[in-house]
C-alpha cells in the first residue's frame, strides 16, 4: 500500500498542475502534516526493512524444557521472518541452564521457567532487564487407562499410588509440592525426574500411576496420557521470564529473537500451546 502513495507523491512533484490536484480542496497546496506523515512512514518501513537485512548469523537458546514445543515453533517462524539467521534451542530444567549460564556456558538468550532461576543470572551479571512472558499451571497426568484410578488430587497421597514428581529444585517440582502445601496433603513420589519431560515421559510409559506436570504438557502429549485438573484454589502456577544474556556474540539477533517472544505472534504461539499471560 505504501509505493502507490509514494509514486502519487513523485507525480505531484512533477508538475505544478499535479501538484495542486494532490493539494487540500480548501487550498489548493499540499498538506505538510500529509507530506510529513508519509514521509515519516516511508522512513520506518526503511528502518524496518534495513533492520531486519542486518540479521544474520545463529544464535543459541538456553529454555526450559516445558517450552519445547511452542520455542522451536517460534524458533521456524522466526527464521522465515529474519531469513539468514539460525536459531539453535537447548532444552532443561531452568535450575541447571541457569547454573550452566552462571559456569560460562556459550548463549544468547535464556527463558526460564521460573523467576528464581533467573534472578540467579541476572546476579552473576550474565544477563539484565529480563521481562516475563507467560504463566504455567500444574495438571496431573495419567496413562489413558487410569491404573491408579486417580480421580483428584488427594488420590496421590493414598498408599499404593505410584507418583512421579521434578526434583524439589526444578519449578516443576517445586510448583507442585506448593500444590500439595495449598491441599495440605502429603505425597511420597516413588521417582524424582531432572525436568518435567522426563516426569510426563514416565506417565506415558505406564511406569508410576500418575505425574504432576505443567498444563502445557499435558496438552502437548496429546493420547498418551489423560490430565486431571487441579482446582484453582489449591493449584498454584510459575512466572517464565527471558532475556538476552550479556556474552552473547550476537547481541542484535539475541534481541530481535526475545523480542518476537514477546510480540504478538509470539503470544499467540504461546496461548496455542496451553500457556497463560503473565
Amino acid at each position: 500500500m505504501r509505493r502507490p502513495v509514494l509514486t502519487a507523491l513523485t507525480a505531484c512533484a512533477a508538475t505544478t498542475t499535479l501538484l495542486a490536484g494532490c493539494g487540500s480542496s480548501s487550498s489548493g497546496t499540499s498538506s505538510p502534516s500529509t507530506a510529513s506523515t508519509g514521509s515519516a512512514t516511508a522512513s520506518a518501513a526503511g528502518a524496518s526493512t534495513s533492520a531486519s537485512a542486518s540479521l544474520s548469523g545463529q544464535i543459541t537458546v538456553l529454555a526450559a524444557s516445558s517450552l519445547t514445543g511452542s520455542f522451536t515453533t517460534l524458533g521456524k517462524q522466526f527464521e522465515v521472518a529474519h531469513p539468514g539467521t539460525t536459531v539453535v534451542f537447548s532444552f532443561g530444567a531452568s535450575s541447571t541452564l541457569a547454573t550452566q549460564i552462571t559456569q560460562g556456558a556459550p548463549a544468547d538468550v535464556f527463558a526460564s521457567a521460573a523467576v528464581k532461576n533467573m534472578d540467579q543470572v541476572v546476579a552473576a551479571k550474565d544477563a539484565t532487564s529480563p521481562t516475563t512472558f507467560a504463566k504455567n499451571v500444574m495438571e496431573i497426568a495419567v496413562p489413558p487407562t487410569n491404573p491408579g484410578k486417580v480421580t483428584a488430587l488427594a488420590d496421590l497421597a493414598k498408599p499404593g499410588v505410584k507418583v512421579a514428581l521434578c526434583a524439589a529444585a526444578v519449578p516443576c517440582g517445586s510448583t507442585a509440592r506448593q500444590v500439595f502445601a495449598n491441599d495440605k496433603i502429603t505425597v511420597k513420589p516413588v521417582t524424582t525426574e531432572v525436568d518435567v519431560k522426563s516426569t510426563l515421559t514416565k506417565v506415558e510409559l505406564n511406569e508410576v500411576d500418575a505425574g504432576v506436570v505443567y498444563v502445557t504438557d499435558v496438552l502437548a502429549a496429546g493420547s498418551k496420557v489423560k490430565g486431571i485438573m487441579i482446582p484453582a484454589n489449591v493449584n498454584a502456577s510459575t512466572s517464565y521470564p527471558i532475556a538476552a544474556l550479556t556474552a552473547s556474540k550476537n547481541a542484535a539477533l539475541a534481541k530481535a529473537f526475545v523480542d518476537y517472544v514477546l510480540s504478538g505472534d509470539g503470544a499467540t504461539v504461546l496461548t496455542n500451546a496451553g500457556f497463560e499471560k503473565p
